[in-house]
């Protein structure tokens, strides 16, 4: 069998159905190998949006996404998306092609290391010397990609593709990776859990990485005990159950962290610092920790837990199921956190000044949305927004950006949820910014017939670094540009798109949007004036608990 075949057979037997990304001449066997096969090629106009569309696959179907660029300046095209679903743990496989194995040892046309190059952003990356390592390269690869989860590169030189080999897909059988945690550290964080006072679960993405939302909420209900999330962390405890009280993430110290303050006892589940340093809310690293996770913790000296069930978090915490009765009744002061929190967005609903503040965007998008409808969050200003006040419904409906947080990330991730679930309401909301970095993709997007709906915050500047400029030293350099007209821009591509004037016509702009179906952009002008009053106002809040 030649080897580009055996290659995509061993994909097909990973059960891969689709494969975004460029190809170049170091691809082309592999692509006519890909041809022939039941993979859907995804062609994207940039190798970074290939990228996060295959993040955005791994994180919602926990099955690693493929991106696929050639030698080079494909490859290195590639680097900030693979990256970003290294730190997002999101399972990924990026597939690239380079020159032939006669003229890498040498100075040679687009040729560098690239195996070597993605090293620090990946698991755990290959390149194939021989066509008969296939089969096992591939299995090694999608099985680190699928269980660590994070990214996983295999490179493919195209004199191996062209190869022979005698050798088929390895047949897996069907196996656990269930491991269960430690009956002494068990024994202890059940102690611990019961001589606490004030207990506080921290939830973080591995929750939903590893598919543990439901025991989650079984395990809340039971205890009683209140839960905060990171950004990434978000849906996993539905943002309507009374125990949940918010999600930390923003660089000022939020209300939420009152309630961290009074903790006696963090039980973090699922919880990866990547996201938000324990420095912030274990300052003095005098805090009583229970670690849950897949994954040994990564020791500080903010982060030195007490007990540590270190295997399958579904499993660890069924067996605290058995202990769990903690708490009667959340305490008055956690009770009040979350009134804040749920208060604080709700005063804007009925918000009609223009600009349009993000806190009302925020409530539209939301009563627009169906429970089990999709937000996806570039990075920039509103992510902060997003990350603080915007309610996740359920596991897998708010996807944020926040290990590498790389901006350009929500257009092709939006391109790639509507690939998998094309019947769910999917909005997508960028900074101008952010939304110019992988514009071209609409073109794609409209190509494959997506459905999902673009909310530009349109402040025409790089509006985070502006209000970290302001924090700082009262005054904005370097963050101030100009914008297309979206709207014009959306036509070209064959979206559709609209420009709101005022407050009251948002949310009747992005339900009509949502119901007509297709590609659309609604730009919307934003006041940001509200990130600096934020500082302020919880730079003079004090904690009541």
């Amino acid at each position: 069998m030649k080897a580009s075949d055996l290659f995509v057979k061993c994909l097909e037997e990973e059960g891969v159905d689709y494969i975004f990304g460029i190809p170049g001449e170091e691809t082309v066997d592999l692509m006519h190998s890909i041809s022939r096969s039941k993979i859907e090629f995804i062609v994207t106009r940039h190798e970074q949006s290939a990228a996060f569309m295959a993040n955005m696959y791994g994180r919602m179907t926990h099955k690693p996404g493929v991106c696929l660029a050639t030698l080079g300046p494909g490859a290195t095209n590639l680097i900030t998306g693979v990256a970003d679903a290294h730190l997002d743990r999101a399972p990924m496989v990026a597939i690239t092609g380079q020159g032939g194995l006669d003229r890498t040892h040498k100075e040679s046309h687009q040729y560098i290391d690239i195996v070597t190059t993605f090293k620090t952003i990946t698991a755990w990356n290959s390149g194939i010397l021989r066509a008969d390592f296939i089969p096992e390269v591939i299995a090694k690869g999608f099985d680190i990609a699928k269980n660590v989860p994070g990214a996983v590169h295999i490179e493919l030189p195209e004199d191996v593709a062209k190869e022979d080999s005698q050798k088929g897909p390895i047949l897996k059988k069907s196996y656990s990776h269930t491991t269960h945690c430690d009956e002494i550290e068990l024994e202890n964080a059940s102690k611990l859990m019961e001589e606490a006072l004030n207990p506080l679960i921290l939830v973080g993405n591995g929750a939903i990485r590893f598919g543990a939302s439901e025991v989650l909420r079984h395990f809340v209900a039971c205890s009683g005990i209140p839960v905060v999330t990171t950004f990434m962390g978000k849906g996993s405890i539905p943002a309507d159950d009374e125990h949940f009280i918010g999600s930390m993430g923003i660089p000022d110290r939020d209300y939420i962290m009152c309630g961290l303050d009074r903790a006696d006892l963090v039980i973090c589940i699922g919880y990866d610092p990547v996201e938000y340093s324990p420095m912030h809310w274990n300052f003095n690293g005098e805090k009583r920790i229970v670690h849950i996770h897949q994954n040994v913790p990564d020791i500080s000296e903010n982060y030195v837990p007490d007990a540590a069930l270190i295997g399958d978090i579904k499993e660890s915490l069924k067996s605290l199921l058995t202990y769990c009765k903690v708490l009667d009744e959340m305490p008055q002061e956690f009770k009040d956190l979350r009134s804040q929190m749920v208060d604080e967005l709700e005063s804007y609903k009925l918000d009609d000044s223009y600009p349009i503040k993000p806190q009302k965007i925020l409530w539209d998008i939301r009563q627009s949305l169906p429970r089990d409808g999709i937000l996806i969050s570039d990075v920039g200003a509103h992510k902060l927004w997003v990350g603080r006040l915007f309610p996740g419904m359920d596991e897998n409906t708010v996807f944020i950006s926040n290990g590498l947080a790389s901006m350009g990330f929500a257009l092709p991730a939006a391109i790639s949820a509507s690939l998998i679930n094309p019947d769910k309401k999917i909005v997508a909301v960028v900074g101008d910014g952010g939304f110019m970095m992988n514009v071209q993709e609409l073109e794609t997007a409209v190509r494959l017939g997506s459905n999902f709906v673009v909310v530009i915050f349109n402040d025409s500047k790089y509006g985070v670094i502006a209000w970290s400029e302001m924090k700082k030293f009262n005054e904005e350099v370097g963050t101030d540009f100009n914008n297309p007209d979206f709207v014009t821009l959306a036509k070209s591509f064959g979206a559709n798109a609209i420009k709101v004037e005022t407050a009251l016509d948002l949310k009747k702009s992005i339900e009509h949007s949502l119901y007509e179906g297709g590609v659309w952009i609604i730009d919307v002008a934003v006041d940001y004036s509200e990130n600096i009053k934020l500082t302020k106002k919880l730079n003079q809040s004090s904690c009541n608990v």
